[in-house]
């Protein structure tokens, strides 16, 4: 199996997520998100298949999110604006992101991340 992992490499949950992939010998494309922003294109498509809502993929406790004061701001944006914004920065998107064939993880919970691998 071949996954898309979407990471801060210097994010230590992405971390302990790149490696307990690799420790399950799952093959990763690996993606820095502040060099390689996900386009809107991806997002839409990612929150789609997450089955999450899209408030999910924004780093609430992420600095430039506080700085930009969107916590209210989020509640009332709809799914296109949402991802216009998320596309403009990498640190405003949650992460890390793990995009398998038949899924798409946010952030890192090992059970998740054990469920999604066994499924695939």
């Amino acid at each position: 199996m071949k996954a898309l992992f979407v990471e801060y490499p210097r994010c230590t949950t992405c971390k302990k997520a790149l490696k307990y992939i690799k420790d399950h010998n799952v093959e990763v494309e690996d993606r820095n998100i502040v060099e390689n922003v996900p386009t809107e294109a991806e997002l839409k498509e990612w929150i789609e298949r997450s089955g999450l809502e899209f408030k999910k993929f924004f780093n609430t406790s992420g600095q430039l999110y506080r700085e930009m004061e969107l916590k209210d701001k989020v509640k009332e944006m709809s799914l296109e604006e949402a991802v216009s914004l998320l596309a403009t920065n990498g640190m405003l998107i949650k992460r890390p992101i793990l995009v398998t064939e038949k899924s798409v993880c946010v952030g890192f919970k090992e059970d998740q991340y054990e469920e999604v691998l066994k499924n695939q």
